[in-house]
């Protein structure tokens, strides 16, 4: 029996990309066959963890907040307890991801603001009124002036500008309805619903 798998070739990206795209597409059998040749291969663990930890962060995001608590525990636990046993927690990780409602709302989220930051326009000067007040002189150029402090308003939540005025109303994040994720898109639509009503 001659086993491909390479860890410096074509074979390590190949078989590292069908385990996220599996875990992704919610084929839990799949994703665990692909860890298995990881391990069986010899790949690195934090290899696999890190793909672990990445995947459900990006593909899992706040639809299961959880997935990404229990993929870092996972990989705490591998590098803990070093093979054989590391592939316990490992496939505890994958299998919950891979079974887990997907969302890469957050994913997009970040990218669409990382866009926007390179264009590096001068206009995007933090509003006054968020500006840190903790040194001498502050207050007298005006930082702070204004900040209405959300603890102080019923449900802790006030509808402020927080964003820069070259900004002012652009949306980064969009909820899906999926899992836990249509809650936070219940809570902030109920809250900046003035603002937002979309």
């Amino acid at each position: 029996i001659i086993r491909r798998y390479d860890k410096l070739g074509d074979n390590h990206y190949d078989t590292a990309s069908a385990f996220i795209k599996s875990m992704r597409g919610s084929d839990a059998d799949a994703a665990i066959f692909y860890l298995a040749k990881m391990i069986d291969g010899g790949e690195d663990l934090m290899f696999i963890a890190r793909r672990i930890v990445i995947c459900a962060a990006e593909d899992v995001g706040n639809a299961d907040p959880m997935a990404l608590v229990l993929a870092n525990a996972a990989a705490q636990a591998a590098q803990f307890v070093g093979l054989p046993e590391a592939r316990i927690p490992l496939a505890q990780a994958v299998t919950y991801i891979a079974g887990a409602p997907k969302s890469n709302a957050a994913y997009l989220a970040i990218d669409s603001a990382l866009a926007d930051v390179k264009e590096k326009s001068g206009a995007d000067e933090v509003p006054m009124h968020l500006r840190d007040t903790s040194y001498k002189g502050a207050k007298f150029f005006g930082h702070g002036r204004g900040y209405q402090y959300p603890h102080d308003f019923p449900e802790h939540f006030v509808a402020q500008q927080y964003l820069p005025d070259s900004r002012a109303g652009k949306r980064y994040y969009f909820p899906t309805e999926i899992g836990a994720e249509a809650e936070i898109k219940k809570a902030l639509q109920r809250r900046w619903k003035a603002v937002n009503p979309d």
